[in-house]
């Protein structure tokens, strides 16, 4: 179905998860991915065997936050409370973080005292996470997550620069993961000026390549793997490629209880079974929700092409409820979505007919308006405790 393919994105491959993840953009973002592979390429081809290493034990570098102060260049969330109107506003030596910079633009990226050491990174990130991300008094969310999203990416810059490994790699990289995953759901629907699904898209899938390769040829064991390697097969339900990577996995991790149920979803997916893959999904824990919301919406839609065929009468109806229990939604949202596919509702039932099945006009379907499956489930969780991983 062609319609349907273009949600299932190639996944990874064992050690190659890198190199086909890379292949993978060229044809879906071809803008991003082509800046994703620039700021590789420029930041690894000096690199010897050992990186340079960082000696900046501040979260930004005392000598950007005095640049970017008097050229007033400095995010809101990293003034001195009390100057942000001043003509020229103080920055805050414990809330400012380097900003990202591109490696082309005639900036030494080697420069040690720019470079923050793995410890002071993992500092970094904690900081974006529990007094920015999750901060109940910053506003907008969309401003937020374009701050967090620059920062930790200037923090994958002074990794890959400096060629880290180890557990502060993982720990960063498995929060990277679970905020891009977080937002992609939590913002779904903004104006593309404010968000870009493509771009924290890309980005997401090149932190789990790394991610993976981390896992790959690190010692473990490492007591998240479980956790990603599922909401990694779930974020790319239908590839070839993340199956493969998964069958590869060692029996313990397969076997899991996350990576199974994963599987089930993902062969629903694969055999055009909605109607299972939407009972399976009200199996998964709030984040994998988040992760498999991306292909909510083309399952409904299979649901109700699949019953518009088996179902189709001029006598018979069928019980509104009951398809509402099928698409997890309550029996107004079942309407709309019925009607959005011309698919006829007469007060508590549904009237199927193959002929009238027709696709909804674009913008008219908002997946924001669908989100129940995934929104139930986040519950009194609060997003410290979500990008944190304390979950479970």
């Amino acid at each position: 179905m062609t319609s349907s393919q273009s949600q299932r994105s190639d996944g990874p491959s064992g050690g190659q998860w890198r190199q086909r993840n890379k292949k993978q953009w060229r044809t879906k973002s071809k803008a991003p991915e082509k800046e994703v592979e620039k700021e590789e390429q420029i930041l690894r081809e000096p690199v010897k065997e050992t990186g340079p290493r960082g000696t900046c034990q501040t979260m930004c570098p005392i000598q950007e936050l005095r640049d970017r102060e008097a050229q007033n260049r400095l995010h809101r969330f990293e003034m001195v409370p009390g100057t942000e109107r001043d003509r020229r506003p103080w920055g805050d030596p414990t809330r400012a973080v380097k900003e990202y910079s591109r490696p082309a633009a005639g900036k030494d990226a080697m420069k040690s005292s720019d470079l923050r050491p793995p410890e002071v990174l993992l500092k970094t990130v904690y900081y974006l996470i529990d007094f920015v991300i999750a901060s109940p008094s910053l506003n907008p969310w969309t401003e937020v997550y374009s701050f967090a999203f620059d920062r930790l990416r200037c923090v994958k810059q002074d990794m890959i620069v400096q060629r880290l490994s180890g557990l502060e790699c993982l720990a960063i990289l498995e929060r990277a993961v679970r905020f891009l995953i977080y937002a992609s759901y939590r913002l779904c629907g903004e104006p593309l000026r404010l968000y870009d699904p493509r771009i924290n898209d890309t980005h997401l899938q090149e932190y789990l390549s790394w991610l993976f390769d981390c896992y790959a040829n690190g010692p473990g064991p490492y007591p998240n793997q479980e956790e990603f390697q599922a909401l990694g097969l779930l974020y790319n339900l239908g590839s070839s490629s993340t199956l493969q990577h998964i069958m590869e996995l060692p029996v313990r991790l397969r076997k899991a209880q996350s990576v199974t149920l994963a599987l089930a979803i993902n062969q629903a997916y694969l055999e055009r079974n909605p109607v299972r893959l939407l009972r399976l999904a009200r199996r998964l824990n709030f984040l994998q929700a988040c992760a498999l919301h991306r292909h909510l919406v083309m399952c409904r839609r299979d649901l109700l092409l699949i019953y518009s065929h088996g179902y189709s009468s001029r006598n018979c109806s069928f019980p509104l409820d009951r398809l509402a229990q099928l698409l997890s939604l309550d029996t107004s949202h079942t309407a709309q979505l019925c009607q959005a596919y011309g698919v006829e509702v007469d007060q508590n039932k549904v009237a199927f007919s193959k002929a009238a099945f027709t696709e909804p006009e674009q913008g008219r379907l908002l997946c924001k308006s669908y989100h129940s499956l995934v929104s139930e489930k986040q519950k009194d969780l609060g997003v410290k405790d979500i990008i944190h991983g304390f979950t479970y």
